[in-house]
């Protein structure tokens, strides 16, 4: 029996591959393609009304991130329909669904609180590393890759075997595998070592492959100790990559932890956050993220808890589509307070994706609100539009009706030429081989929105980011 990896995981397998923007090594492969010829060359700090100046310099570029995101959801179709999913774990079995008012009470009757402070973030003698664990939950700092003025990936530390091997991986809600280099001849970055493990079993040795485009990635599936601070798996389930193509050769990021739901994992095993669950090692059962804006550091994954030092507002849930993706409802898209589009789609949270993908015939209609703007097939590529850099906008989307704002420094993701005064969106739209009833909801929107995802409730809810100068709490 051998498991795969499609084309799409490794799309954007490889983007959580990156390399530190620290690092002092010479960049190689795709994603070192990215840093440096990247696709937005900044000459001067932009902000939100298109006084900086940014030139597109790559082309080709332009559709990588597009291409990885059809990749990756290449079979979103079917598993969307209940068709090709692995059995369902149960996972959550004897969770019940998590609740702000029962978490404050419990905060005041017990020692493992249910909400992080600002206070409880940092206890005495609880950090370790990148790092903190409190006695329900375990917070790991990210990294935010910041490419020329752009949020490429976000990634942080995981340990694996025994004694551990400290690695990172980045964080991705739209896939469900975990995987690592090892045993890679030529590869740079850093490697997870099996002989080094006394608790490393080699699995049934079933084969494991990522490919994109003309590169790959080969190796085995196997188990070992998996570990974020005090929390741990045992006998995880993880790919050990072997050989990588010149392509896919990166920097010292080592991988990639998938947290969507174990029903689409390739590997189908259950995910490294099932596993916590299943062995009741925290408290409630979410994980939540906060990701920076063009900052290197104060990015989170909080494994079993909340931080609300990262939030300037209260939660608003919504329920799930299906127990594959993290998906929610999408009833519309406002380009002001009172110009919108209307829609009928579902919506996946993706951490693993960069921009706001939405189909190609709701794209159109957005921009069609945004007087100037136009498709920018000719200029950077399908999917893309160009809009006035000057336009007064209050871009939002709405998922179950409920209203939640785009930072306008998100919206645009660089000028076209050089003082041009037009800037390309970073809603793009997507053609075919994604289903025309799909939006990928990126960091693009995740930026302005502290995300904290229920398992056992079946919902996901956003809380008002501290990224935000002056956020708007869903109306």
């Amino acid at each position: 029996m051998h498991a795969h990896i499609s084309i799409l995981t490794l799309a954007l397998a490889y983007i959580a591959v990156s390399a530190s923007p620290t690092s002092n090594r010479p960049p190689t492969g795709f994603r070192a393609a990215i840093r440096s010829n990247s696709l937005y060359h900044r000459s001067e700090l932009a902000n939100n009304t298109g006084n900086g100046t940014f030139q597109v310099v790559n082309i080709g570029l332009a559709q990588a991130e597009l291409q990885i995101v059809l990749a990756k959801y290449a079979l979103a179709g079917q598993f969307l329909q209940g068709l090709g999913l692995n059995p369902d774990t149960h996972a959550g079995t004897g969770y019940l669904p998590f609740n702000e008012t029962a978490a404050v009470a419990h905060n005041a009757t017990s020692s493992m609180p249910a909400l992080l402070s600002a206070d409880s973030v940092n206890p005495p003698g609880r950090e370790l590393g990148n790092i903190t664990h409190d006695s329900f939950g375990t917070a790991v700092k990210l990294s935010d890759d910041v490419v020329v003025n752009f949020d490429m990936l976000y990634y942080g530390p995981l340990s694996f075997g025994t004694p551990p091997q400290v690695l990172t991986v980045s964080i991705d809600t739209g896939s469900a595998d975990l995987w690592v280099t090892s045993g890679c001849r030529g590869c740079d970055n850093a490697q997870y070592f099996p002989k080094e493990s006394s608790t490393y079993k080699p699995g049934d040795k079933e084969q494991f492959s990522i490919t994109y485009g003309q590169g790959n990635a080969v190796g085995v599936l196997v188990q070992d100790v998996v570990s974020a601070g005090p929390l741990s798996v045992n006998d995880q389930y993880f790919g050990a990559v072997s050989v990588e193509s010149d392509n896919f050769n990166s920097d010292p990021n080592s991988g990639l932890i998938g947290l969507a739901f174990g029903t689409i994992a390739t590997s189908k095993q259950p995910t490294f956050f099932e596993g916590l669950l299943a062995t009741h090692q925290i408290e409630f059962p979410i994980f939540s993220v906060h990701l920076t804006r063009k900052q290197i550091d104060g990015s989170e994954i909080c494994f079993g808890c909340l931080d609300m030092s990262k939030t300037t507002g209260g939660i608003s849930w919504l329920p799930l589509i299906s127990k594959t993706y993290w998906t929610v409802a999408m009833d519309g898209i406002y380009a002001t307070k009172d110009d919108m589009v209307k829609t009928d789609i579902m919506a996946a949270i993706d951490t693993g994706a960069s921009l706001i993908n939405l189909p190609a015939k709701l794209t159109a209609e957005f921009y069609a609100l945004i007087p100037g703007s136009r498709d920018a097939t000719a200029d950077v590529g399908p999917g893309y539009y160009i809009y006035p850099c000057s336009s007064t906008l209050e871009v939002s989307l709405s998922f179950s009706g409920k209203k939640f704002s785009i930072h306008p420094d998100d919206l645009n993701i660089g000028e076209v030429s050089e003082s041009s005064g037009d800037c390309i969106g970073s809603i793009v739209g997507m053609g075919d081989g994604v289903p025309d009833n799909l939006a990928i909801i990126g960091d693009a929107f995740l930026k302005s929105w502290y995300a904290t995802f229920d398992y056992a409730g079946e919902k996901v809810g956003f809380a008002p980011s501290v990224n935000n100068a002056h956020p708007k709490d869903a109306a």
